[in-house]
């Protein structure tokens, strides 16, 4: 285990919340902002913090619709901030299928659905039911998403599309772009649920759920020079796993990384479950350098 878990507890999330998960962090004015998934609303929600440890009351963003069709629940969303407004890229479930919707707002509170119907479906063999867990960055006039395909519960594989104006989106002809590595016993079963970043000196980093079975999942790093093609593990993987005994014992989650340039720190957020439990837990890592030069 390569962070250092903050105190071995939940940093947001708890009995009177129930069920937090899929975080999406970034800073937004200044503020550490959380975009999460609220289990118990069938929502989307925000909170927002100082510090990336202690966390204000949340609000929902956006909430289920089951007059729609595919939104009897909404969960696993990003949102970003393109000419001063945020656009949001959420999961909607129903019918136990799995698909990707689109919001806009101008205050970052209060969404408003763009689309009638879902923006992202699951359509290839390999996406099976459904398609989830979009990360979306807009670089160079393009959006570009990472998602998650396959099994409704947990997905199997992640993979790429690109945008030009993020509603339509053409998928790559190689996904999945990432599947699991049957060699590694900590995601010999599946992978999901990604967020990509991108580095000067490392290039594009994929943070990733690695799953030894469908029960068990650890927190994984991959690196790509153009963020489609030629992924390589770190050594270092598994960053995060759970701790025995501990409230994430049985499962580590949905990474959401920031690099933290004052504090010279990388900052990882993430949910962590014990039985029917989820929260969302902290750690750090004091090294930029997470592809040590092999001996």
């Amino acid at each position: 285990m390569t962070f250092t878990k903050y105190t071995n507890a939940p940093v947001f999330g708890n009995k009177e919340t129930g069920t937090v998960f899929d975080g999406y962090v970034w800073i937004d004015n200044g503020r550490y902002r959380m975009d999460f998934s609220w289990r118990g609303k069938k929502a989307c929600a925000v909170t927002f913090s100082d510090d990336g440890i202690n966390w204000e009351d949340p609000v929902i963003t956006i909430e289920y619709d089951p007059e729609s069709g595919w939104e009897d629940n909404l969960n696993r969303n990003c949102v970003i901030k393109v000419d001063g407004v945020y656009k949001m890229w959420y999961t909607g479930q129903a019918r136990n299928h799995s698909f990707i919707g689109y919001a806009e707002s101008t205050d970052g509170i209060n969404f408003k659905k763009m689309c009638e119907d879902p923006i992202m479906i699951p359509e290839f063999p390999w996406e099976k039911d459904s398609v989830m867990n979009p990360c979306v960055m807009y670089e160079n006039g393009k959006y570009r998403m990472w998602y998650s395909a396959g099994e409704t519960i947990e997905p199997n594989t992640n993979a790429y599309a690109e945008s030009d104006d993020g509603i339509n989106w053409k998928k790559s002809r190689i996904n999945p772009i990432f599947k699991c590595n049957p060699e590694k016993v900590y995601e010999q079963d599946r992978v999901g649920g990604c967020q990509v970043i991108k580095t000067e000196d490392m290039g594009y980093l994929m943070f990733y759920i690695g799953y030894e079975d469908i029960d068990t999942a650890r927190i994984c790093v991959a690196k790509s020079k153009d963020g489609i093609r030629n992924w390589e593990r770190s050594e270092l993987n598994p960053l995060i796993e759970p701790t025995k005994g501990e409230w994430d014992e049985h499962a580590t989650y949905k990474p959401t990384v920031l690099w933290n340039e004052a504090e010279n720190k990388w900052m990882l957020w993430y949910n962590g479950r014990r039985g029917g439990e989820e929260y969302m837990g902290y750690a750090y890592y004091g090294i930029h350098e997470l592809f040590p030069t092999k001996q």
